[in-house]
Order: structure tokens, then C-alpha cells, then sequence
């Protein structure tokens, strides 16, 4: 099955641009295009992409707002941001709002494509000079999980997913991802075996 996309950019050329770039790709489908964040979270609700492809800076409502309320009307639906801007608060707006990842648009071809793919199937994807800065912010915080970054972990060591994990505590999928992003940094990994694994060493949480 082909993965649905839609493009949200308010600029044109680059929306033909991104859309001749997925479309030559057999797996890839764009579904619609959008020139501002309402007009995204309209066709989002409408169309039920697989994956949008958001850009932050737009008219109306702007990518991280249009991101959260996709989130939160259009169950399954996940958002990669794929922009110019990687300052620490359009960085941490996005992921707080929900996006699964945050992508450069410099980002090569190649890595692109397998962004987009990771993406739509709920994986993290960050650029390399994001993540950097990502781990810097939330460290800054503190290096001590919270009591619900620790419950989070805790679904993730009984192998639940992120759906399952939001089921339990009462909180949406888009949280649990945030809590785990948040999670990963304090603990120095990047995906959920590892955390585990460290957060277990560490006496976090409860060995086997």
C-alpha cells in the first residue's frame, strides 16, 4: 500500500517541488497540497493522510498550531516538519505539538524519502543538527525523568505502544511521544530499547 501524503507549504514552487519529488516514488502518493495551516487542518480532516508534510512558517495558522490540532481531530495522521527554521523554540513548539519528526530542508534526497517513510510509520526522524539541539534543551531541564516520563518508560518495557501507553494514562498518543523525546535526552539514547536498557541500569526502573 502507498503512503499518503499531504504537503503543507506556502510556497508554491516548493510544494510542485516536493510533490515531483514523492511522486516519481512508487510507494508515495500526495493526496493534496495546502498554501497555509488552516487550510492544512482542513484537508487533513477531509482526506486522512497517512503523513503531512508541515512547514512552520505559514499564514493563518502556522505550522506547530496546524500540527497540534491535526493531532488532535485525525486519529493516525502523523506530521514530519520539514523546514528552513531549527531555533530551539520553533524545534521544541513542533515536537510538544506533537510532530513524529523535524526535518532541515536542506535535508538530502535520500534521506528525505527514508524520513518520510520512518514518519508515516510513527518513527522519530530528526535532523542530526535538530537532535543536537533538541537533547541540549531538554537536559537543560534536568537530567531526573519525571514521574510521567517514568510511567511512559515503563509501557515501553512491558512492550506496549505509544497508543496502548496513551490508553493507560489517559493521554494522547501525541503526549507519549513528547514524554519519550524528552525521556531519550535526559537518558543520552536515541530509540526505546536503549532507554531501557540504560533506565534499568540506572535503577529507573525495575530489572527483569
Amino acid at each position: 500500500m502507498s503512503i499518503r501524503v499531504l504537503i503543507a507549504d506556502d510556497h508554491p514552487v516548493v510544494r510542485s517541488g516536493l510533490a515531483g519529488l514523492l511522486a516519481v516514488e512508487p510507494d508515495l502518493e500526495v493526496v493534496g497540497e495546502a498554501g497555509d495551516g488552516e487550510q492544512a487542518v482542513a484537508l487533513a480532516c477531509e482526506l486522512a493522510p497517512d503523513l503531512v508534510l508541515m512547514d512552520l512558517r505559514m499564514p493563518v495558522l502556522d505550522g506547530a498550531a496546524a500540527t497540534a490540532a491535526i493531532v488532535a481531530q485525525v486519529p493516525g495522521v502523523h506530521v514530519l516538519v520539514l523546514t528552513t527554521y531549527e531555533t530551539d523554540t520553533d524545534i521544541l513548539r513542533a515536537v510538544e505539538a506533537g510532530a513524529t519528526g523535524y526535518l532541515l530542508k536542506d535535508t538530502p534526497r535520500a534521506e528525505l524519502l527514508a524520513g518520510v517513510r520512518a514518519a508515516a510509520r510513527g518513527q522519530s526522524t530528526l535532523s542530526p543538527s535538530v537532535a543536537a539541539r533538541l537533547v541540549v534543551q531538554l537536559r537543560g531541564a534536568g537530567d531526573r525523568l519525571t514521574a510521567r516520563e517514568t510511567e511512559v518508560l515503563a509501557g515501553v518495557a512491558r512492550g506496549l505502544s505509544n497508543a496502548a501507553i496513551g490508553r493507560e494514562l489517559f493521554i494522547t498518543e501525541a503526549t507519549v511521544k513528547t514524554h519519550l523525546l524528552r525521556a531519550f535526552a535526559k537518558l543520552g539514547v536515541d530509540d526505546r530499547t536503549r532507554a531501557v536498557t540504560v533506565a534499568i541500569s540506572r535503577g529507573i526502573l525495575p530489572g527483569a
